[in-house]
């Protein structure tokens, strides 16, 4: 009996490490990417010239997608530490990376002081963070899908969104008590950099959390010579996974960083909406998206996956342009078009990270995701906010990037068709 007491407690032990250890590291990288987001108009202020305000805005957006591009790079870094070395190393060093990143930005001395230097700095900060980003959700998606139990794989995915939405959250948070407790002068001064010195000190926590963690059993039960095998060869034999992996992707990539992500910072500067009223609506907004989370896990372990991910893109796409009709000039218009959107958006995301693990096999999860995933966000998803303000406030017609994003989720629709039914697949071999 004490014998048995004694597994079921270590299991239970085992669990709660692997859900808090990658758990943590994932919602500090999604929280770096969302106070970005959120305090852009701060450090377009600070970190870039004043002399012409709607430049230097576009100008951070454009860096925001430029942190995208080493993703990929990041992707195929890590994803052959996490293939090669272990899914635990590739999940350490990713979030000590991005915690580096984290404290460049919060020391960064201003435009005022160092001229171009500021903005030169916060390019390679963002460089950095997307080297690390760009390994971290393939290493963490990777190795949560193979400690979960297999009929219950869906579910256990959903820690990735949650983990990642309560990051933002907890960035939009912050950002919603910094505007409300500190004067626009100490915003601009020093405020804005509260939320970057915090995500460094958190990523330093995350990282000292998984180097506590255990390896994979499907890891540990490959050979050597698995783990040595060359990786060029077996990208190119499971290409048609890759490039499942981008198409369900693209559609998904955008329409989360449009209603997810960038939503508050865009209502506050092309809608003039009061950014602290945003910002509590994007906080409504990401309650709802945690809530449908496990929701949509446990349907895709009953059901399957594929009519999960159907709901997601169909749903998304059916809801965009009503939603974006909505949205006008109210902080409660963007809390209902967040909130619905984020529904339909949670279908896929919940349970995307289990999907692309049953795609590939051990010797190659990681980067087989990370590359593929990377590139598609790095394409699409970086660029998403930068073209939607391009094309709404620069060039006056919002209504094609409307028409853009409902079309890459009609492709992730179709893309749908191509995949297995993958549920409870075994992912040892």
């Amino acid at each position: 009996m004490s014998m048995a007491v004694t597994k079921q407690q270590t299991g239970r032990v085992s669990t709660t490490k692997t859900i808090v250890g990658t758990g943590i590291g994932n919602a500090v990288e999604w929280y770096d990417w969302a106070i970005y987001a959120t305090f852009t108009p701060f450090i377009a202020s600070q970190l870039f010239s004043k002399a012409d305000p709607a430049s230097a805005v576009l100008s951070t957006l454009a860096i925001f997608a430029v942190g995208f591009v080493a993703r990929p790079f990041g992707g195929f870094l890590f994803g052959w530490i996490g293939d090669r070395v272990g899914r635990k190393t590739s999940m350490t060093l990713a979030v000590g990376l991005a915690s580096l990143g984290s404290l460049m930005i919060g020391i960064a001395p201003t435009f005022a002081s160092i001229g171009a230097w500021a903005s030169l700095m916060l390019l390679v900060a963002r460089l950095i963070q997307g080297l690390a980003h760009g390994g971290e959700l393939p290493s963490s998606q990777t190795y949560l899908s193979e400690m979960a139990p297999k009929e219950h794989r869906g579910f256990w995915a959903t820690l990735i969104y949650t983990s990642g939405t309560v990051g933002i959250l907890f960035g939009t948070l912050l950002g919603a008590v910094l505007n409300m407790t500190l004067t626009a002068e100490a915003m601009n001064a020093w405020g804005w950099r509260i939320p970057f010195l915090l995500g460094a000190a958190m990523g330093l926590y995350a990282l000292i959390m998984r180097s506590r963690l255990h390896e994979t059993d499907a890891f540990e039960g490959e050979s050597l010579a698995e783990k040595r095998a060359p990786l060029w060869p077996q990208i190119v034999r499971h290409r048609k996974q890759a490039l499942q992996v981008i198409g369900l992707t693209v559609g998904l990539t955008v329409i989360y960083y449009v209603w997810g992500v960038v939503a508050p910072s865009y209502a506050t500067t092309a809608l003039k909406i009061d950014r602290g009223e945003a910002l509590w609506a994007a906080v409504i907004a990401n309650i709802v998206f945690i809530a449908a989370l496990p929701f949509w896990g446990k349907l895709s372990d009953r059901i399957g996956r594929k009519k999960v991910l159907w709901s997601g893109a169909i749903g998304s796409a059916v809801m965009h342009f009503p939603m974006t009709w909505l949205l006008k000039d109210s902080a409660w218009q963007l809390a209902v078009g967040m909130s619905v959107m984020l529904v339909f958006i949670a279908a896929s995301a919940a349970i995307v990270p289990a999907v692309y693990a049953e795609l590939f096999p051990t010797s190659i999860r990681t980067v087989g995701v990370g590359v593929p995933y990377s590139i598609c966000v790095a394409v699409f998803g970086g660029t998403a906010p930068y073209l939607q303000q391009w094309l709404g406030t620069t060039m006056g017609v919002p209504q094609l990037f409307n028409i853009y994003a409902v079309v890459l989720l009609a492709v992730s629709a179709a893309f749908v068709f191509t995949i297995p039914e993958t549920m409870g697949k075994d992912l040892t071999h």
